[in-house]
């Protein structure tokens, strides 16, 4: 008995011991993260002045690289063409965690009055294009880094190992080019040390500045980019009878394809988008063209109904054309695949995004029809990605400039949000997985 009850004032002692030093780590995260938002806000601003198109990130690579190699941080550059990778080992052992960041810009012109606003053009596809910051890329990579200064000031306490992934090219690489997460899983990014758990992190323009939203499974859709291509008949617009009209049966193609939407597929089970959002055709208004070409995107987030939508939208191109009497080719080439949140590890987590920003700026969301390639990365190990909120205070959510348009806009004054989140995952992750390793040996006994 007088055994017992020493070893319990025993293990009572360390366990108060482990809460207080826990305690006194949450504390330093929150101090040194609110201590870095005037420097995370300069470098956001400065990257949104400054943007590059995918897998021409190479200043903003340099840029990351010094700033990683200053703190002490093992960095490799020149991944997946301009990615940055860098490895922070923590002094105690534990698993390997990885925190992900995109690099790149989009060809959109930048609409606003801001100071740092961007007015820089540079060539797409052939083309001069202007370049802007539409998707918060900028927000990821100086949040990223701030991360790093973090973490790399606490190396002493970290269990494990850090792995901070810089990815260019996530709103995918121009032309043939190969690039973003694919091409950095393929170059064994999640590997030499093989990853335990990754997180990643969007901000959104529609969410209020400082909120987090998570969703355990399917997050966001996977993306599928098609191509059908109509040959039918060319002849005198002023003789149609003679033709084969590509765009006449374009037109029903593409409302042929919105039936799958609403009439063919369960969308009570999951939502499913089909959008055309190219059509080419013709060189003069008089000529009935031989082709007409037809692009764009499917959305699903079930696999099973990416797979029926692929089926269906073939079948339908072919036996509205083949009514006509033209031909059909369909070509679907898989951008992303559904962007899942590992179920376990987004409960296990969810205590850390609430010390991160507070009980009452975290929620569940629900499922998005956008997509992102960090699904690639949790093919791998398991995965974690949620929402930052970039709203300004008060906002109505319906005016809020949308991603990927010329008023898209972010508030940065509660980018250190994201910052607390990061570090918070990287602290808690080795001790939460134990724990519940712990419960579940214990429940086996």
């Amino acid at each position: 008995m007088k055994f017992t009850a020493s070893l319990l004032v025993l293990l009572l002692g360390s366990a108060v011991q482990v809460t207080v030093a826990q305690s006194t780590i949450n504390q330093q995260i929150q101090t040194k993260a609110t201590a870095m938002l005037p420097k995370l806000i300069e470098w956001r601003r400065y990257i949104h002045q400054h943007p590059e198109l995918s897998n021409r990130e190479v200043n903003t690579m340099t840029m990351v690289a010094d700033h990683l190699r200053s703190l002490g941080i093992e960095v490799q550059t020149k991944v997946a063409l301009t990615g940055v990778i860098g490895l922070l080992k923590g002094d105690k052992p534990g698993p390997v965690i990885a925190l992900r960041a995109d690099m790149d810009a989009l060809p959109v012109e930048e609409r606003n009055t801001l100071p740092f606003k961007s007015t820089v053009k540079a060539d797409y596809l052939g083309q001069e294009v202007p370049v802007m910051h539409a998707c918060g890329h900028d927000s990821h990579v100086a949040i990223l880094m701030a991360t790093a200064e973090v973490l790399a000031s606490m190396k002493k306490e970290i269990r494990g190992t850090v792995k901070f992934i810089f990815q260019p090219a996530e709103e995918g690489p121009p032309g043939t080019e190969e690039g973003g997460a694919p091409l950095m899983v393929k170059e064994g990014v999640m590997d030499n040390p093989k990853v335990d758990a990754i997180f990643g992190l969007h901000i959104s323009s529609a969410l209020e500045t400082g909120n987090l939203r998570y969703k355990p499974g399917a997050f966001m859709a996977s993306s599928d980019w098609f191509t059908i291509r109509i040959k039918g008949k060319q002849a005198h617009g002023s003789a149609p009878w003679n033709s084969i009209d590509p765009i006449v049966i374009g037109t029903q193609i593409i409302n042929g394809l919105q039936t799958i939407v609403s009439r063919q597929e369960n969308i009570v089970r999951a939502p499913v988008v089909i959008t055309v959002g190219k059509f080419h055709s013709g060189v003069r208004n008089n000529i009935i063209p031989e082709e007409a070409v037809l692009e764009g995107t499917i959305r699903t987030l079930d696999a099973q109904m990416q797979r029926e939508v692929h089926e269906r939208l073939k079948k339908t191109a072919e036996k509205i054309a083949e009514a006509s009497g033209a031909t059909v080719e369909v070509s679907i080439d898989n951008k992303t695949l559904v962007t899942y949140n590992d179920s376990t590890l987004t409960r296990l987590m969810i205590p850390s995004l609430v010390r991160a920003a507070g009980k009452d700026k975290v929620a569940a969301q629900n499922w998005t029809t956008g997509s992102e390639d960090f699904s690639f990365f949790g093919t791998k190990a398991p995965a974690l990605f949620f929402n930052l909120g970039g709203m300004p205070k008060g906002m109505d959510p319906s005016k809020a400039g949308g991603h990927h348009t010329p008023d898209f806009y972010i508030d940065d004054s509660q980018l250190d949000v994201g910052v607390k989140a990061f570090c918070q995952l990287v602290f808690d992750y080795p001790t939460v997985v134990q724990e519940a390793s712990g419960q579940q040996s214990r429940k086996g006994f």
